[in-house]
């Protein structure tokens, strides 16, 4: 019986071995399931943050963007204006130099200008 009790004893402890490996790696398992599980529901509870952070970046960039627009406009409108002013005062010169008889020197009115008046664009 002794033998016998022995080999009954190797088998328990073998299994007890074998038992405690199954639940460590269970138990490891499972603690990699739950960090995984945590970290998706913090992912998920972070994201509505995410968003609105986003979305006030987002805001800011419109905000921005429509007061430089606004500027441009603003500052496209007094450019336009001078044109129109320096335009009809070299007008009202080149005017009076006809009638005094004086035409103006080639080299007198810019590439630009001379591409303007035979275009119009």
């Amino acid at each position: 019986m002794n033998i016998l009790t022995g080999i009954v004893g190797a088998f328990g402890t073998v299994g007890i071995i074998l038992g405690a490996l199954f639940a460590a790696r269970a138990t490891k398992s499972a603690a990699v399931a739950t960090a995984q599980a945590t970290q998706a529901a913090a992912h998920a509870a972070a994201e509505p943050a995410a968003r609105q952070a986003s979305l006030a970046i987002l805001e800011a960039s419109v905000r921005r963007v429509d007061e430089e627009n606004k500027q441009i406009r603003t500052e496209l409108v007094g450019v336009r204006a001078l044109v129109r002013a320096y335009s009809w005062t070299v007008d009202r010169l080149i005017r009076r130099m006809q009638t005094s008889g004086l035409e103006p020197a080639t080299d007198d009115i810019h590439e630009l200008v001379r591409e303007h008046i035979r275009t119009g664009a």
